[in-house]
């Protein structure tokens, strides 16, 4: 029964993260999508502008009757006119290039706007599903965990979670006699101390997957939201987190380091010193202090490194 409810919140928390990906791609795609929206309006301005200039160019060449400047120069008594009028046609037939080109330029660069924007849709939409296909198996593992546990009787209840106790105090308690972290009393950075305080504030807040706060939150939605607080702005989830943050040793771990779990990086909490991390632990706790080696540890990252 133990094996059976850590497995299926384990994997609700696999769910977890791949929504909170998808999440963050559609947050990211819709802006995209949206500035791509907004400059294609302001090409399409510029580009009604330069039609109207180049409309008037052409009427005004109309009505000069589109002399070549030589034939001006020889219809002109007044050389110094026929000089000065020439150059103000040159000048004019540059201007009108010109335009020419920037509204070429102009339905050039609306095209690759609007196609663009369009490839963008696309794939949003194929986020979009991609995040609603997790938020249903999130659901469903999650209903399934909770049918388990309501079947059970009180004295159940207790027994296990007397077992997952043990499990953690003889993992922890192996883990600080190998004598991985010499000293276990290191002081955290300006930052690491900012996020660790931010953190342990939330303590009693309920999990809630996909939360980033104020009131409740998922893991990895914790620490993003504890080192944001810290003006220290790290990924969203917990495979980014130990995807893109900088590993250190756990020989070297100091209080504000992430410690990710398990092989597939589902899990991620903060390291706040002694020994213990604080957590968003999974559906139907709170955001808790726990011992560093209750679960699989895969390795540590270090946001301000």
């Amino acid at each position: 029964m133990h094996e059976e409810l850590r497995h299926l919140y384990h994997d609700a928390e696999v769910a977890t993260e791949a929504y909170n990906t998808a999440d963050e791609q559609v947050k990211k795609q819709s802006k995209r999508v949206a500035a791509l929206t907004e400059e294609g309006h302001r090409v399409q301005l510029r580009l009604q502008r330069l039609t109207a200039q180049a409309g008037a160019a052409a009427r005004a060449r109309y009505r000069g009757g589109g002399i070549p400047v030589e034939v001006q120069l020889m219809l002109s008594g007044d050389p110094g006119y026929a000089l000065d009028n020439a150059a103000q046609t040159v000048h004019f037939q540059l201007g009108v290039e010109k335009l020419i080109q920037a509204l070429d330029t102009a339905k050039n660069s609306l095209h690759m706007r609007a196609a663009d924007a369009a490839n963008e849709l696309k794939s949003l939409e194929e986020s979009r599903m991609q995040r609603d296909a997790a938020r249903g198996d999130i659901e469903e593992r999650i209903s399934k965990a909770r049918s388990i546990e309501a079947r059970l009787k009180a004295g159940e209840k207790r027994r296990l979670a007397q077992l997952e106790q043990r499990s953690a105090a003889k993992a922890q308690n192996a883990w600080l006699r190998s004598r991985v972290v010499k000293n276990l009393n290191v002081k955290p950075s300006s930052a690491g101390g900012a996020a660790v305080a931010y953190a342990l504030r939330q303590i009693g807040k309920p999990y809630v997957w996909g939360a980033q706060g104020p009131d409740s939150f998922d893991c990895s939605g914790l620490t993003s939201q504890a080192w944001a607080a810290a003006g220290h702005p790290i990924p969203r989830t917990s495979q980014e987190q130990w995807r893109r943050l900088p590993h250190v040793r756990i020989e070297d771990i100091r209080p504000g380091d992430l410690v990710i779990y398990f092989e597939d990086a589902s899990h991620v909490a903060m390291y706040v010193g002694k020994g213990s991390i604080v957590q968003a632990p999974r559906p139907g706790r709170t955001v808790t202090l726990a011992p560093i080696a209750s679960m699989q540890i895969l390795g540590v990252v270090r946001p301000d490194a």
